[in-house]
């Protein structure tokens, strides 16, 4: 009988956010794949989850694959975790998913933390309607992504590192208008944890003054909010 892949989501701060599931898994399966094991490792052993996890991250998954695939064919059970928040979303996973359905193999993946959904919600704009984005591209295409995104209707989600956020809030204040309503979360389910909401210009005034650590997640308002908000003003 061939074995199945999970995909299992880990806590993006607080321990407490960790599944009864999820940990079941772990603990049951015949290989652990972490995204890095130095940051696995403490996960491991706070659960009482006494196993080995191997690396499988972004610069070696291709190479990895066919093994793995092989793993499963034998009728081992695959768990596949990041360093935080569900496996594939902006972390490595995708390529192994595909692999994997290519070769008619059981996947699962476990609900659990991710950062954007806490963040869009904590927004306040429309959530029933969304894109996410990830993370823009650092040079080769940005101008471009900026440029379509600022057609979109939809709330606009994406991930963003401490040093280039307020580039990044800069140009989406160029390409959108400073006073687009957006919302900045920070360091989600962590002691300091902080959501920023306002206009891209009162939210890059806010950073500006502020020390810049942790992941951020950036929501703004699509196009059709903007018009909505006009008409409510009477615009």
């Amino acid at each position: 009988m061939e074995g199945k892949l999970f995909l299992v989501p880990t806590p993006i701060g607080n321990l407490e956010d960790m599944t009864f599931r999820a940990i079941r898994i772990l603990k049951e399966a015949d290989v652990i794949l972490a995204e890095d094991t130095r940051t696995s490792a403490p996960l491991l052993k706070h659960f009482g989850i006494d196993k080995k996890a191997y690396s499988h991250h972004q610069h070696n998954e291709h190479q990895a694959t066919s093994e793995i695939i092989k793993f499963l064919k034998e009728g081992k059970n695959v768990a596949l975790i990041s360093d935080a928040g569900t496996p594939a979303i902006s972390d490595p996973g995708f390529f192994l998913v595909r692999e994997a359905i290519k070769n008619d193999l059981q996947v699962e993946c476990l609900p659990g933390a991710t950062a954007f959904v806490p963040a869009l919600v904590n927004s306040g704009l429309p959530a029933d309607s969304f894109v996410f984005e990830g993370f823009l591209p650092v040079k080769k295409g940005r101008q471009t992504r900026f440029k379509k995104l600022a057609e979109e209707d939809r709330t606009i989600i994406l991930y963003e590192s401490p040093h280039r956020l307020l580039k990044t809030l800069e140009e989406f204040a160029t390409y959108f208008g400073g006073d687009r309503q957006a919302s900045v979360s920070r360091e989600l389910t962590k002691l300091y944890e902080e959501t920023v909401r306002g206009t891209l210009v009162e939210i890059k005034s806010h950073f500006e003054n502020n020390i810049l650590k942790g992941e951020f997640v950036i929501c703004i308002a699509g196009k059709e909010e903007v018009k909505k908000a006009k008409y409510e003003r009477g615009n």
